[in-house]
């Protein structure tokens, strides 16, 4: 069975669940996960910095933050992505996108990082990039991966 839920402590961005959430099940579907329970929370610039500096201990706002809680080889998927809104409308505004669209790519990116993706080195940033470009035209969205 697969579980995606939305948590959304936030009032910037109106969202549109069912497509969020069809983006995630999207890239379960691809890499083959047969269960799965993950929560996509959607969060203000505070929070994300917040998170950021205290898990990561970068600086700043960022888009996407992942916490896994299983392992790569458990059975059943669990995680959380955690999305920067701000970020989001930010980045869709100078892309010039839809806010909604940019959020879409943030949870591919995000879902694939809990289904054991990295993009730490530039191997694993194209693998990642190609992996998103499949997911996006799969979700009929633009081409934004590496704007």
């Amino acid at each position: 069975m697969i579980s995606v839920s939305v948590a959304s402590p936030q009032e910037l961005v109106e969202l549109e669940y069912p497509r969020l959430k069809d983006c995630a099940r999207a890239v379960l579907a691809g890499e083959k996960i047969k269960e799965a329970k993950i929560v996509l929370a959607f969060v203000d610039d505070a929070t994300i910095v917040s998170l950021n500096k205290r898990f990561l201990e970068h600086e700043g706002p960022t888009d996407v933050i992942t916490f896994p809680y299983s392992g790569a080889k458990a059975r059943k998927l669990e995680g959380e992505v955690v999305i920067g809104v701000e970020v989001a409308q930010r980045e869709s505004a100078e892309r010039g996108h839809d806010v909604n669209t940019e959020l879409c790519l943030y949870v591919i990116h995000g879902t694939l990082h809990l289904c054991g993706y990295g993009d730490r080195s530039q191997r694993d940033a194209a693998e990642m990039r190609k992996k998103e470009r499949i997911y996006l035209k799969q979700m009929n969205l633009p081409d934004i991966a590496d704007e």
